[in-house]
């Protein structure tokens, strides 16, 4: 008498692979939605350090310092004042604005302290320097 079909044991050797599909589609859209732009608009050249763990935040306004000491917060171009109105602006749309400092490497560092008290003055408590990594080799 026969324990097992044929059939049976046929069935049990084929893989359905239907919900790695599913898995492997529902990564690829988290990782596509979860991924930040990179803000190269106005040139200025980083300065260097060691590579960081921590990623930027998903909700970032750059203020970028260039070499001859001119700002700008997303693209427009502002003084220190202009800059302390415009913060106070997005803090109310947004309480948890979190704002990226992109200072020349050849920037004094007056100039980036002036901007680090505008935005503790605008009550903006996630302030980040943006860095290059150094190669190591």
């Amino acid at each position: 008498m026969k324990k097992c079909s044929h059939s049976a044991h046929h069935a049990l050797s084929e893989l359905n692979i239907t919900p790695l599909l599913d898995l492997a589609f529902v990564l690829l859209v988290i990782f596509i939605l979860t991924t930040t732009p990179i803000a190269n608009d106005v040139e200025a050249q980083l300065p260097k350090a060691s590579e960081s763990k921590k990623d930027p935040p998903h909700k970032a306004t750059y203020i970028t310092v260039q070499r001859d000491g001119k700002m700008y917060l997303n693209k427009a171009l502002l003084d220190l004042d202009g800059m302390k109105e415009q913060l106070i602006g997005l803090r109310f749309e947004d309480p948890d604005l979190s704002i990226i400092i992109r200072g020349d490497g050849k920037t004094k560092y007056g100039q980036i302290r002036a901007v680090l008290d505008v935005c503790q003055q605008s009550n903006v408590g996630k302030v980040d320097l943006a860095t290059e990594t150094i190669d190591q080799k």
